[in-house]
């Protein structure tokens, strides 16, 4: 009982910290007891200072993880069309024992140290790590490796960033001022020695970095490539009066690598006089050629374009010329055109792999570089034993002149107001090479108010010595007979109860085979041709039937008189059932939006012209016949339309438009006889000037019409004098 006590009095003691001599007895009294040296204590306190006593005391706290990666630093350099660094890990193990390290992932290592030892790696998936021991500090060398990514203008490659604390890399590439860019991270520093440029990096741990910069900053890096190139080039020669002038367009494709230059062999004898192109950025001379740096190294397609020119004597000679040559190139073809200014017979004898071909074989590039007509045509493949060479002997003749524009045909329209006003559109059916304008010099007192050509509104142009009228347009180059129109104003004396006018038409610079001049004058006056240097219709028509030329009528503001068709114009006849011609019947051509109508003369025919290409529908009627309807495609061919009319029944509803022809009963003369009905080029004329024109102007719509002619006009007026009276 007494040892029992003593163990709880030491465990109370240690408990609440007293001494246990304190509270043992000085000495052994095993007859008496003292209470002060006693403690009491319930069984529960006492089961509870048992659990503690029997508790184990607390560990030591150990390290949160088993190692860890403090930093990073990488350097990379850039050589050819490979990509190598060295990676500098420095870290710590904290546990005991053997720990598995993760030191990089996505990287493709060749080989791994550390402390100057060589150091197993194990690999899981992407992540490379290394068993090392601790707890311990070490510290890790890796070496790394990929290749270059080429892409049009730039190079690039990723750099795997390991996890550490911090990582920093310095990167290396060739190229002088290189603009390097890395993403993610931030260049802290640049730098350029010795033809290569230097950068250092700031990166984000544990995330992968691009790398790239300007191919055109790593020259070395494409020129380490091979290249190879082909070449077509496509040369114009102009034979000049004094001189020849070469023109040569090099169209380069790169088959492989990313060449910077490009040499270029000048033909001996010629000067250059210019380089141009895109891809070109600068051009230095060499031994019998050029140097031509190229802007972009990465492009596949080279375009530019070299000029030269040397002189010669005046006149006829004999020279022999080679071509640009490009020696770096694999395979070079060529073609060459030849064109001539002035009058000259050119003889050529090619050389060396050269073939003559037609012209139209010619690249189209080569054919829009042209001005003039092509005299002969050349196709070559150079090799590199021959020199492509042309031997020239060109005979130059003195120019002769040649008309630039000619008119087949002039119809004039003039209406004849009562107030002396007369309102006068004329039509040329033009054949033009190249003059670009028409002088003509109008009445004293005319006003040109409207020009069309080729069926669009054109702008005349008022010059000291005179007017000009636009024979062209933008855009608009026709080859063959065209239209070109113009309308003017001439403010005259008004009219009298009798007396005389006199009238001419504008002189123009262009001859004229025929002038077709038809008046309209009101109907309230009896009109006289007394004077002048035309023919009356009538007087012409007669002498036209005995040399076997068929009359026609006005037909779209063309009258044709000949027999024979030209291109783009239709002759049509119409006769009755038993082939009897049929004057005065309608024929009406529409094509699109155009359309062309004309009555027919004493034989039955008329000749429509300036119908336009297509589906052509051609109708002829007569007051009393049937009318007839053809459909048919014009391609401009010159044509002939037949019509056979045959007269309506009763039953059928005819209906028909006449007009009362005048005459003037007081004199017996046939030359005051008034003409026919005014034709459809005065109907058109009413009807554009009531309307259309920018005029005011009373317009007569009761008259008769007047008609004359005047064949082969050169540089001179259409004149007549007419004889007028009040009726």
């Amino acid at each position: 009982m007494t040892t029992i006590r003593t163990i709880i009095l030491a465990t109370a003691a240690a408990l609440v910290g007293v001494p246990a001599q304190a509270q043992s007895p000085r000495g052994p009294d095993p007859g008496r007891s003292d209470p002060s040296r006693s403690v009491t204590l319930s069984l529960t306190e006492y089961n509870r200072l048992l659990d503690l006593a029997n508790r184990p005391g607390a560990a030591a706290p150990g390290a949160p993880v088993a190692a860890l990666v403090a930093s990073a630093d990488l350097r990379v350099r850039v050589d050819r069309d490979a990509v190598s660094g060295v990676f500098a890990l420095a870290g710590d193990v904290l546990r005991p024992g053997i720990t598995r390290v993760n030191l990089i992932a996505g990287a493709t290592l060749t080989d791994a140290t550390v402390d100057g030892k060589p150091l197993a790696l194990s690999a899981d998936g992407s992540v490379h790590s290394a068993m090392l021991p601790g707890p311990a500090p070490f510290n890790v060398q890796l070496e790394w490796g990929t290749t270059l990514t080429f892409a049009p203008g730039r190079a690039s490659f990723v750099l795997p960033v390991p996890s550490s604390g911090t990582a920093r890399a310095t990167i290396d590439v060739p190229g002088d001022q290189a603009d390097i860019h890395v993403s993610p991270g931030i260049v802290t520093r640049r730098g350029a020695a010795g033809g290569r440029t230097t950068v250092d990096v700031t990166l984000k741990p544990g995330t992968p970095s691009e790398v790239w910069w300007s191919m055109r900053d790593s020259a070395p890096v494409a020129a380490a490539r091979e290249v190879r190139m082909l070449a077509d080039v496509f040369t114009l020669v102009t034979v000049g009066e004094s001189d020849v002038r070469m023109a040569a367009l090099v169209d380069a494709t790169i088959v492989q690598g990313e060449p910077r230059t490009v040499a270029v062999r000048l033909p001996a004898g010629y000067e250059l006089t210019g380089i141009s192109g895109s891809a070109i950025e600068t051009s230095e001379p060499r031994d019998n050629g050029i140097v031509l740096t190229v802007t972009n190294p990465a492009v596949r397609r080279l375009q530019f374009l070299v000029t030269l020119e040397r002189s010669h004597p005046v006149g006829s000679f004999a020279a022999d010329t080679d071509f640009i040559a490009l020696p770096d190139m694999q395979r070079e073809r060529g073609e060459v055109a030849i064109e001539g200014v002035g009058t000259l017979e050119l003889e050529t004898t090619e050389r060396s792999g050269m073939h003559r071909i037609d012209v139209r074989e010619l690249n189209a590039s080569l054919q829009s570089l042209a001005h003039l007509p092509l005299l002969a045509a050349f196709r070559y493949q150079r090799s590199a034993a021959a020199q492509v060479a042309l031997s020239m002997n060109v005979q130059r003749f003195p120019d002769a002149g040649v008309l630039a524009a000619v008119a087949d045909r002039a119809t004039a329209t003039t209406l004849i107001t009562s107030e002396g006003r007369a309102l006068t559109e004329v039509t040329l059916q033009l054949r033009n090479r190249a003059q670009p304008f028409l002088k003509v010099t109008l009445p004293e007192g005319a006003t040109i108010v409207s020009v069309d050509v080729g069926g669009q509104p054109a702008k005349p142009v008022v010059g000291n010595d005179g007017t000009r009228v636009p024979l062209l347009r933008a855009g608009f180059r026709p080859s063959g007979v065209y239209h070109v129109s113009y309308v003017y104003v001439l403010a005259g004396t008004p009219f009298g109860k009798k007396g005389q006018l006199s009238m001419t038409l504008p002189k123009m610079d262009i001859p004229v085979g025929l002038i077709e001049w038809e008046m309209f004058v009101p109907a309230s006056y009896s009109v006289q041709a007394v004077d002048g240097n035309v023919i009356r219709r009538a007087s012409f028509d007669v002498g036209a039937k005995q040399r076997g030329i068929v009359s026609g009528g006005i037909a779209g503001g063309v009258l044709s008189i000949t027999s024979s068709t030209l291109p783009g114009q239709i002759q049509a006849r119409v006769t009755d059932q038993t082939r009897e011609p049929l004057p005065g019947a309608t024929v009406v051509l529409r094509s699109g939006g155009t359309e062309r109508a004309g009555i027919t003369g004493p034989q039955g025919t008329v000749l429509l012209s300036g119908i336009p290409s297509g589906t052509v529908t051609a109708t002829a009627e007569l007051a009393g016949f049937r009318s007839e309807q053809v459909t048919f495609e014009f391609d401009q061919q010159a044509r002939r339309l037949d019509f056979v009319l045959s007269v309506s029944s009763v039953a059928e509803s005819v209906t028909a438009t006449s007009r009362t022809l005048r005459y003037d009963t007081r004199r017996a003369d046939k030359e005051e006889i008034a003409q026919a009905e005014p034709s459809q080029n005065v109907l058109n004329l009413q009807k554009r000037a009531s309307g259309v024109l920018p005029i005011r102007i009373d317009v007569p719509h009761a008259g008769t019409s007047h008609q004359f002619v005047k064949p082969l006009v050169v540089d001179q007026e259409a004149s007549v004098t007419l004889r007028y009276r009040r009726r």
